[in-house]
Parts: structure tokens; C-alpha cells; sequence
């Protein structure tokens, strides 16, 4: 799920369209809302109201009855649809396979190498401060 959630709505639309999907319903269309973000002071305080952020849900059943749910961050509820119907493809006998090799270990690999790159980056603008000792008394 973090996969797909990191992942953009295009990346993931253009891996299911090269897939025969199986029938399937909205149970939930996709809806947009607000989640309350708690924090805590140093880690392991007293927790406290942060602020809201937007998130995006959806509910799909298969025609053979699994029940997918997908959750984003942001307004975009094609995304969070998609998230849904491919949790409930995973859970399928016929297509859970199917859909971790052609739609999610491509999606984790592209994660990955953007990751890697933003790391690269940033370890490239490091600055090494020292203090250098001098030789008196």
C-alpha cells in the first residue's frame, strides 16, 4: 500500500490498463476529507492537534467478492480508486500474482530509484564541518 500510495495516479492507471481487469464496483466513490494530524513533543510527550491535511478514500468489491480500500493524501480520488481496486486484486486468488509483478514491484523499483536519487543529491550538497586543533599549549 505505501507503494502505491508514494506512486502517481498515471503510474498506476498505466499498469492496470495493460491488465484484463475483472469485473468490478464502487462501493464507496471516491470522496474527498480532512484527517486531524497529532503530533507529540520530542517524540514521547503529551500529544497535541498539529493541524488537518486533505485525503482522498474509496471502496471497491470485485464480482467475485473481494473488497479493496485505498487511502491518499491530497484531493485526487482516481488515485485513491485505483489504490482500492488494486488492494482488492491483491487479494484475489486469480489476480493477486498478476498485479504484485506488473503493477507493483515496477511501481516499488521507480520508488526506489527516485529515493536513491534524492539521496545522491542531497549527499552531494553536504558540508563537512571540522574544527581544526591548533598547536599551542
Amino acid at each position: 500500500m505505501a507503494v502505491l500510495a508514494h506512486a502517481e495516479a498515471g503510474e498506476i492507471a498505466a499498469r492496470l490498463r495493460d491488465l484484463a481487469l475483472p469485473a468490478h464496483q464502487d462501493l464507496r466513490s471516491p470522496e474527498n476529507g480532512l484527517v486531524m494530524l497529532r503530533g507529540r513533543v520530542g517524540g514521547d510527550g503529551a500529544p497535541f492537534n498539529l493541524g488537518e491535511a486533505t485525503v482522498s478514500r474509496a471502496a471497491v468489491r470485485l464480482a467475485s467478492g473481494e473488497v479493496g480500500f485505498g487511502y491518499t493524501l491530497g484531493r485526487n480520488g482516481e488515485k485513491a480508486r485505483l489504490i482500492a481496486l488494486c488492494d482488492a486484486l491483491v487479494q484475489s486468488r486469480d489476480f493477486g500474482g498478476l498485479v504484485e509483478r506488473s503493477v507493483i514491484a515496477p511501481l516499488r523499483e521507480q520508488l526506489m530509484v527516485r529515493r536513491k536519487r534524492a539521496a545522491e543529491e542531497t549527499a552531494a550538497t553536504k558540508v563537512d564541518f571540522y574544527t581544526m586543533v591548533r598547536g599551542e599549549g
